[in-house]
């Protein structure tokens, strides 16, 4: 690399949870820089949330869905001697939180349901009980990197 590594911007903790990665989360949700729409659109998801399950606290339930999307290992493809292989390999902690908040709310904007807080909010459900379209992203991923396992000796990331 030319250039030393970018240094990692201190996040401050939203002001409702007290949660970086609430931050992180909202900071993708994000956009055109109008930061407080969004925590508004992820504090009426999590309302939402809240209303449709009793037992749990909206934030667990997000939490969950979360841990329930992020992906362990992914392809990459590699170039060896004029083919290419797709070559799967375990993911980073960040790269792996930022592609589960990435998936949750790429899908969420794709539902049909009439406000970002309610796609947002039903997409997080689906993924706490492991279906909706992010887990479905995490489950392909997942299935790729199994029929590519013989490819793996090749790793060299």
């Amino acid at each position: 690399m030319r250039k030393s590594r970018a240094k990692k911007r201190i996040l401050i903790p939203d002001p409702k949870f007290g949660s970086i990665l609430v931050t992180r989360f909202v900071n993708n949700l994000m956009l055109d820089g109008k930061k407080s729409i969004a925590f508004k659109v992820f504090y009426d998801a999590l309302d939402i949330v809240s209303s449709k399950v009793e037992e749990e606290e909206a934030l667990l339930v997000w939490e969950k869905s979360l841990e329930n999307i992020t992906p362990h290992v992914e392809v990459r493809s590699r170039r060896i001697g004029g083919a290419t292989f797709q070559i799967p390999t375990p993911v980073r902690d960040n790269r792996k939180q930022s592609l589960a908040m990435k998936w949750l709310i790429g899908f969420s904007r794709k539902r049909n349901e009439k406000t970002m807080a309610q796609k947002l909010a039903f997409e997080i459900l689906a993924a706490a009980k492991e279906e909706g379209a992010a887990f479905k992203k995490k489950e392909d991923m997942h299935r790729m990197a199994e029929a590519n396992k013989a490819f793996a000796h090749f790793n060299r990331f």
